[in-house]
């Protein structure tokens, strides 16, 4: 280390050992490769917090450059300013001689224009995603030498900015492109005067080798004046990097006409400034190789020699970077608990599932929540109304205007709020818009609202009674397929007995919904709503299932079938032959025939009264003909 730094370190030594924490700083260090797991373990074993900060001191005495550099940088992300204000004069030098490094193919220059911008490291474990490095890339390639603005934007934890950082190391960027270099500041969620202090630093840096020494700019107008000025007047055709922007506000104040690469969670933040723009959406999911990439690194393993919870681990973290990150981490430090982290994963204890990593957030709930809490009181009611979404379904708008009682334009506004800051994704099929959450946010909206869900399913069930009154959707309707498909799942959510029975055993239902899906997902729901269903009495619901079951190869037949003559051929002891012949009653004009020796159908039914729950995967009859044995899935043999 040279002899300014290492004096700067010993000058300042008292002031970082009494206010530092070590852990957060050392997480920095380490992803940035010039601190060691050994040395890591060194300074926890220190009983004292000042301890800790005294070792971790002589630890960075016996480094070189890079671990001073590393260690002001570390400061300034975890919001030790002043002291690093105090560090900053002794920011040793950058060579640039030798053009080649070893290390990547990546040259000597490009590491030094990285590290005087404070360009984060990478990440201790680190998988490449080429697509979007490229994409990234192309995007600032489009920029040229005109001022603009490129946006990478996605869902909290998804690897924006290590992407982003990724992009900037290359050599022909930053030599052609960005001649002035590169200048990175993390941002983050911030009022005036965070956006301020955030302000003066970067002019304070931008300024560091003037021989003239200005006061600290005192308010935003005036930051924003001196910046403009610096960048034009010192750095020309070089790039300013702002990562994790939360308001179209802050942004403002970084409208200078140059040129900005910024990341945020929110497509619209650049809404409010000039310039040309372009954007790079980072997808939500890592490809499941990339993911026992991740986990195999942390603990030091090939991915062939990773024990069978790694795939169960990787699928349900749902290729969020973070998350696999989170859970890689903490089964480096304990190696043994491949099955609690997958229970936990399972069991969605967002909470447990903690650790300090390379990303800003320690666990998934607190990533996740940071985002909602930035929506207004009304946007965040309407957010909740989301949990009870289910899973791995598109809902057409017109479900949503039902269920809040608004216009389509006021709708489509509220859900492009939740679209642009990543926080719902829309499919344009054609005119009609379609939209769905990832699986790791339902994940967290329904843990969160756990208390709430039975009340939000009966909302959604009164609000389509209030719409529909005694009438069904046809075809004809955008929303049509959701009510036939998951009417029963909100019923049984909201614990509304009366009226999932009214549903389930209404022969009308039976026939709108079979026309158009069959009989198997009816089937489903009788097997999956039974414990509901026979409350009063368990024969109503095998009747109607015995029914489908035993008519679904017509059912399933064009031009469809009278279902109330179908019904009438039922056992006159069936609640389908009853409703049946009410309903032959009430129709004029249609001729309908009863059937009167039906007494021998009575052995037909004990097949269906119990399906599998699951795949059946073998069957077989007696020798007599009489009986037949399956099983399947569910684990069970049935005769």
């Amino acid at each position: 280390m040279d002899v300014k730094s290492r004096n700067y370190l010993l000058m300042n030594r008292q002031a970082l050992e009494r206010d530092i924490k070590t852990s957060y700083i050392m997480d920095r260090m380490i992803s940035d490769e010039v601190l060691t797991l050994q040395e890591e373990e060194r300074v926890k074993q220190q009983n004292t917090q000042k301890e800790r900060a005294a070792m971790l001191i002589n630890i960075i005495l016996t480094k070189d450059n890079n671990s001073y550099r590393s260690f002001y940088n570390a400061l300034l992300h975890e919001g030790y300013r002043d002291l690093a204000a105090l560090l900053q004069d002794g920011i040793p030098a950058v060579s640039s001689g030798n053009r080649k490094s070893s290390m990547d193919g990546m040259t000597s220059h490009v590491k030094t224009i990285l590290c005087e911008g404070g360009v984060p490291q990478r990440p201790v474990v680190f998988v490449t995603r080429p697509k979007l490095v490229d994409a990234i890339k192309q995007k600032l390639y489009c920029l040229g030498s005109d001022p603009g603005w490129v946006t990478v934007y996605g869902m909290a934890g998804c690897g924006k900015t290590v992407l982003t950082a990724e992009a900037l190391r290359d050599h022909k960027l930053l030599e052609v492109y960005f001649p002035g270099g590169v200048h990175w500041i993390s941002v983050g969620k911030q009022d005036k005067a965070g956006l301020l202090i955030k302000l003066q630093n970067l002019c304070s840096r931008l300024e560091h080798d003037t021989t003239l020494s200005q006061r600290p700019p005192l308010n935003i107008e005036e930051a924003k004046d001196r910046l403009r000025l610096l960048m034009l007047r010192k750095y020309p055709r070089s790039l300013l990097i702002l990562d994790d922007i939360w308001d179209s506000w802050v942004l403002k104040a970084f409208d200078n006409q140059c040129q900005v690469l910024i990341t945020s969670r929110d497509r619209s933040v650049t809404d409010a400034v000039s310039g040309n723009k372009y954007e790079v959406h980072v997808e939500s999911g890592l490809a499941h190789e990339k993911g026992l990439e991740i986990l195999s690194l942390f603990v030091n393993m090939k991915i062939s020699e990773l024990p069978e919870q790694a795939n169960c681990i990787v699928r349900e973290c749902k290729g969020s970077p973070l998350v696999i990150s989170l859970i890689g981490a903490l089964l480096r430090d304990f190696p043994s608990r491949w099955e609690y982290y997958l229970r936990q994963l399972q069991n969605k204890q967002f909470k447990r599932i903690r650790k300090s990593s390379s990303y800003d957030y320690e666990a998934l709930d607190e990533a996740m929540s940071i985002s909602v809490e930035q929506l207004n009181d009304n946007y965040k009611e309407y957010y909740k109304d989301l949990s009870i979404l289910p899973k791995d379904v598109k809902v057409p708008t017109k479900v949503l205007c039902i269920l809040w009682d608004m216009e389509t334009e006021e709708v489509e506004d509220i859900l492009q709020e939740f679209v642009n800051k990543s926080l719902l994704f829309c499919d344009r099929n054609g005119k009609s818009f379609h939209y769905y959450l990832h699986d790791l946010q339902l994940d967290f909206l329904t843990e969160k609202n756990r208390n709430q869900l039975q009340e939000l399913h009966k909302n959604i069930v009164n609000q389509y009674k209030k719409y529909y009154k005694l009438n069904m959707p046809v075809p004809s309707q955008e929303d049509c397929m959701y009510w036939y498909n998951f009417l029963a799942y909100h019923m049984a959510g909201a614990n509304m007995q009366q009226e999932l029975r009214d549903l389930m055993f209404s022969l009308d239902w039976i026939k709108a919904k079979t026309e158009l899906v069959g009989p198997a997902h009816l089937i489903h729901e009788y097997v999956e709503y039974s414990s509901i269903l026979d409350q009063k009495d368990g024969t109503v619901r095998e009747n109607f299932q015995e029914f489908l079951s035993l008519n679904g190869h017509l059912l399933g037949r064009q031009p469809f079938p009278d279902i109330i003559q179908l019904g009438l051929c039922q056992p006159e002891t069936s609640e389908v032959y009853q409703q049946a012949k009410l309903h032959a009653q009430r129709e004029t004009g249609t001729f309908y025939l009863e059937w009167i020796n039906k007494k021998s159908l009575k052995n037909l039914y004990r097949l269906v009264v119990r399906p599998h729950r699951d795949a059946v995967y073998h069957a077989c009859f007696s020798k007599d003909r009489r009986r037949i044995a399956s099983c399947g899935a569910d684990k069970t043999l049935q005769v």
